[in-house]
């Protein structure tokens, strides 16, 4: 199986080698991070309330459940998007400064292709 969407033999172990309960547990994944990723998107497109702190928190919550389920590179791209939503929000004209929306859209857009990748992967695996 891949090792570049998720580690099997460490979410295996993660589950205790219960790979009915790994699977289940990659489904969770999949309706959360998908509700996250439509408040990112929201956060992003109409920035009003606190955009960036409300991209942190839901990138916050990708990046912990995908580190407990060995799936790096969905971590690493949440974990990227937390840290420029960080920086978004420590800027007190974030919003008006384009650097600091091109990168939080770039980061964005990484996190995307890594949802989509861990999709098709389970897709693949029959999850």
């Amino acid at each position: 199986m891949s090792t570049a969407v998720i580690d099997w033999e460490g979410a295996m172990e993660q589950c205790g080698d219960d790979e009915e309960f790994l699977r289940e547990l990659l489904s969770d994944l999949r309706t959360e991070t998908d509700a996250q990723m439509l408040v990112i998107s929201g956060a992003i497109e109409k920035p009003a309330d606190s955009p960036f702190v409300r991209v942190l928190r839901a990138s916050h919550v990708i990046k912990g459940a995908a580190a407990n389920l060995m799936c790096a590179q969905l971590r690493l791209c949440a974990l990227q998007l937390e840290m420029a939503a960080q920086t978004a929000a420590n800027d007190a004209d974030g919003l008006k400064n384009p650097a600091v929306m091109t990168e939080l859209k770039e980061r964005h857009e990484e996190l995307k292709v890594a949802v989509k990748s861990y999709h098709e992967y389970l897709e693949s695996i029959g999850v």
